[in-house]
């Protein structure tokens, strides 16, 4: 570790050292960053990584913004969360090389298109067809729930190549260049008010077989290698409040604000939560010593599972705080908000009440990882599915 380290601190003074995180444009100090081995330092050489422990990423990200660089944004997150892991596992490195070193530099942003109207959960059961003409593949099909679509470059489709085989069998992986012709992206309006959903349209797309991830049919063993780093991802999105930011240390705020809140019942209630969430990260911590680089195991769905009930629950709490601050115009929470000194207005954390809703459905439903902690975890016998006209007697029992 010792000489790994090294190694590290010598590629960051000599980025630092050709450039000025402050000064330099983004796309060029990132696409330097990439080429040095220090944008995902677990990756192979070459491919944006040099081949070392994944935790050492975090002195990376560190020393460059002590230095100035600027971070990268939601636009950025498929890309570097969900993308980046699948196509260094599952591509070989002249294709994995150019869609990494793109997506890294915010060239390319990304989006996921997994989910279908007839097939959310049930993602084997999807129908979006895809059929090969020589050197390209014809794409047909509809993709639902699909975040940031509208200004996404490359998309992670899933699609179905092989009709005869078994569901889970017959499936391949594609970047999908989301401006091809035939592809059409309709935003989703939400409660919050806000678009970040969408429907996509796949007529008769044709996707270069450069282009696929994986080997054909392989498309749901490549899927779950996103799926594992989206539930990872997701489930690291609370922590205490002494990070200054996040849904606890909004509550925390909160709190402090008026002294009328401060008695000892909404106490309790804040101090469980903040032990939830720092649990929560604590998890994460654990599972993240354990992970290989760029391939989580299960173990993410305990983060994902546990994030979407605490940060409901945390949101809750919020607004339960602010009273009816929580429900009146956001005009008048922004100007409450500055004589308050929160992070947001009490405004958002009514938004985010509404849309914390969503946690316990996207990157696969609380229900979803339930089964797979009790399936693939705990070694739990899967659902067995009973005929309503079965004799009790003969209804399988484990």
């Amino acid at each position: 570790m010792a000489d790994e380290m090294s190694m590290v601190d010598e590629r960051i003074n000599q980025l630092l050292g050709e450039l000025d995180p402050r000064a330099t444009p983004f796309v060029e100090f990132r696409s330097r960053q990439f080429d040095l081995g220090l944008a995902w330092v677990s990756f192979p050489e070459g491919s944006g990584g040099i081949g070392v422990a994944p935790g050492l990423q975090r002195e990376v990200d560190r020393r460059l913004e002590g230095a100035g660089a600027h971070s990268p944004g939601a636009r950025e997150y498929f890309g570097l969360a969900m993308a980046g892991p699948t196509v260094v596992t599952h591509c070989s490195p002249e294709v994995r090389v150019p869609l990494l070193k793109r997506m890294f530099t915010g060239e390319d942003a990304w989006c996921q298109l997994f989910s279908e109207p007839g097939s959310g959960s049930d993602l084997a059961g999807l129908s979006t067809r895809a059929v090969r003409d020589g050197d390209e593949w014809v794409i047909t099909g509809q993709k639902v729930w699909n975040t940031l679509a509208h200004i996404a470059d490359r998309g992670m489709l899933v699609t179905r190549t092989d009709p005869e085989a078994p569901k889970h069998k017959g499936l391949t992986y594609f970047a999908l260049d989301m401006h091809a012709p035939g592809v059409e992206v309709r935003p989703l309006r939400q409660m919050t008010g806000e678009a970040e959903f969408n429907e996509v349209y796949l007529t008769e797309v044709r996707v270069p077989d450069v282009d696929r991830i994986g080997e054909v049919g392989e498309g749901w063993r490549v899927a779950m290698t996103t799926l594992s780093n989206e539930r990872t991802s997701i489930g690291g999105g609370t922590g205490p409040p002494t990070r200054g930011s996040g849904s606890i240390a909004e509550a925390v705020r909160i709190w402090q604000s008026d002294g009328f809140r401060q008695n000892a019942v909404d106490r309790d209630r804040l101090m469980r939560m903040w032990i939830e969430a720092e649990v929560l990260r604590l998890t994460n911590v654990r599972a993240s010593q354990n992970r290989k680089a760029g391939n989580p195991g299960p173990e993410g769905s305990i983060a994902k599972l546990m994030f979407a009930e605490v940060n409901k629950r945390i949101y809750e709490l919020c607004v339960d705080l602010l009273g009816a601050d929580a429900l009146v115009g956001y005009d008048y929470t922004m100007r409450r908000a500055e004589a308050l000194g929160l992070v947001g207005p009490p405004g958002s954390a009514r938004k985010m009440f509404i849309r914390s809703r969503a946690n316990s459905i996207e990157g696969g439903t609380s229900e979803i990882q339930r089964n797979i902690l009790g399936e693939r975890m705990l070694g739990l016998p899967g659902d067995v599915r009973v005929d309503k006209e079965m004799p009790w007697s003969q209804v399988p029992r484990s």
